[in-house]
């Protein structure tokens, strides 16, 4: 939900030259698009936030949009010392948080959403709850019952832990042993044999 106005005002503190700031906001302000399904074709709608879907310069854009935010939340975790750090790639998100203690793990990593979820509503972005997730990585041996990371009281379902996380095409598992990675991967390469041998006759 990318906020022209407020891209333009960061253009303009990351001291960008004048005509740069110009063309952005020419290029911004007063945007419309078009829907086309076969024959069909919409009226105009006005695009008054977000950049364009599949436009050369929409990654750019939204990573001068998140460089703002990125600093500032750290600098406010760092101001309330709360050790969680930060990894982000394009619109995916990463809080870490370290602990010999995974209640005191929960309790990190609830802070910092909540200072997250509040900080990035000032910039008219939004966090998809349903998407969250938690993972913890420990080196305990045996069956263990992890406690889930309770985010009801600001608007987030309760995480309960998973045997595996899937991030940026990795599948990681508690003890960074990825069976379930080559696994995966294995079998997937695999099916793709078998499906040229049957194409290829």
């Amino acid at each position: 939900m990318l906020n022209h106005c407020l891209l333009t005002l960061i253009l303009g503190k990351a001291s960008f030259d004048s005509y740069i700031i110009k063309f952005f906001s020419n290029y911004l302000v007063d945007r419309k698009t078009q829907y086309f399904w076969n024959s069909f074709s919409s009226l105009f709608f006005n695009v008054d936030i977000r950049v364009g879907q599949g436009s050369a310069l929409s990654p750019i854009l939204l990573a001068l949009y998140l460089v703002s935010f990125l600093h500032i939340l750290e600098s406010q975790l760092r101001n309330l010392k709360i050790p969680v750090s930060i990894l982000s790639f394009v619109d995916d998100g990463l809080l870490v948080a370290q602990s010999k203690s995974f209640n005191y793990s929960n309790f990190l990593l609830f802070c910092s959403y909540n200072i997250v979820f509040n900080l990035l509503s000032k910039f008219g972005l939004l966090i998809k709850h349903l998407k969250t997730e938690v993972f913890y990585f420990t080196r305990l041996h045996g069956i263990f019952n992890l406690p889930p990371l309770n985010l009801s009281s600001i608007g987030s379902p309760i995480l309960y832990l998973k045997d595996f996380w899937k991030y940026l095409s990795f599948i990681f598992d508690r003890k960074l042993l990825f069976y379930q990675h080559i696994n995966f991967y294995s079998n997937k390469v695999i099916s793709t044999i078998k499906c040229m041998k049957i194409l290829g006759n």
